[in-house]
């Protein structure tokens, strides 16, 4: 028992010191080395897919403690606090951000600059209109304009209009 315990001591002492070093690269947060990020935007949400590789002896710590230091540190790489798990594992996960675009009334959208905290080897902003994609980007440059492919309705649509 005091020697497991020596051991596992040894072990996160050991990644403490190693994952810094290893975070020196810029497509790299701590453990997780991102492959690709793809961006979906309709009607003003985005549905965001990273793919990405962990460092081998992680794996055993997310069988033991679960997955939720994985999920923060990939928040903290796509830069959106309002982000939704909606799937995670070892290899990707998909998030959903609601109001990720701002709406200008009739199905038209603006998804504006948007920074990452690494650089994203490949990153895809797919639109109902068009698809863009960017090398080794730090951010989202310059924002993109969309239409919807169903606007939703509006709230201040009474369904009725006026007799004269």
């Amino acid at each position: 028992m005091r020697a497991g315990a020596i051991a596992l001591l040894v072990v996160i002492c050991t990644l403490a010191v190693v994952y810094p070093v290893m975070a020196a690269n810029e497509d790299r947060y701590g453990y997780i080395k991102v492959e690709d990020v793809t961006i979906r935007l309709d009607n003003g949400t985005a549905a965001i897919n990273v793919n990405y590789t962990v460092d081998e002896g992680t794996k055993f710590i997310f069988f033991l403690f679960g997955k939720q230091d994985l999920k923060n540190k990939l928040l903290k790489i796509l830069n959106y606090n309002d982000a939704q798990m909606n799937h995670i594992n070892l290899s990707s996960a998909e998030f959903t951000v609601d109001d990720a675009s701002y709406s200008y009334g009739d199905g038209i959208f603006w998804y504006p600059t948007h920074e990452f905290n690494v650089a994203v080897p490949n990153l895809t902003i797919v639109t109902p209109q068009a698809t863009r994609e960017f090398a080794n980007a730090k951010e989202f440059p310059s924002g993109i304009g969309y239409f919807a492919v169903t606007p939703k309705p509006s709230s201040n649509q009474t369904g009725s209009s006026a007799a004269s």
